[in-house]
């Protein structure tokens, strides 16, 4: 999904709560996120959220799901599982729908802490590490405790992101 879709079913999403007389909230995360507020990459294979009230948003998705041709799962709220009490924005404020997204140094420790090595979650990890200036791999873990216990973080991932910050340091500026 490219960003401007993204846009357009969040707008017919509000459409349906309209219809219903009901006012909804969104956050999202993700793809969805690194589309729509950094202008990070192009698309996204789906929008991650969590949303209120889930049962009439979740109806109203799969409307949308029918109209668009759209996967069943293109709004899903399987994030659910990472959260964490974090900040969040608004993003879109319609008149049945508030968009909200998590703020970056939150959407850093969550990727960080769901890192895909073969997805595209180094390229979305690397480009909030630049987003906020981060100087040291320290830093990162620090940032990470802020929300999520060090002890669940795997190896794997832990070597991952020092891979990924020294990568980072070589090439300042890509």
């Amino acid at each position: 999904m490219l960003r401007e879709e993204i846009i357009q079913y969040l707008h017919a999403l509000n459409e349906k709560l309209r219809h219903r007389n009901v006012k909804g909230e969104i956050c999202l995360y993700g793809g969805a996120v690194m589309c729509l507020v950094y202008d990070a990459r192009p698309s996204t294979k789906d929008v991650d959220a969590i949303f209120q009230p889930a049962d009439i948003i979740r109806e109203a998705a799969r409307e949308i799901a029918n109209e668009y041709e759209l996967a069943d799962d293109w709004l899903n709220d399987g994030v659910k599982g990472f959260l964490v009490d974090h900040p969040q924005k608004v993003f879109l404020n319609l008149s049945h729908l508030v968009v909200l997204v998590a703020d970056p140094e939150y959407m850093l420790a969550m990727k960080s802490l769901s890192a895909r090595i073969d997805g595209t979650d180094g390229k979305d990890i690397e480009f909030l590490i630049t987003e906020l200036k981060i100087k040291t791999i320290d830093d990162v873990f620090i940032l990470i405790d802020k929300y999520y216990p060090r002890r669940i973080i795997k190896p794997a991932t832990q070597f991952f992101l020092e891979e990924l910050f020294d990568e980072i340091q070589d090439n300042p500026g890509n």
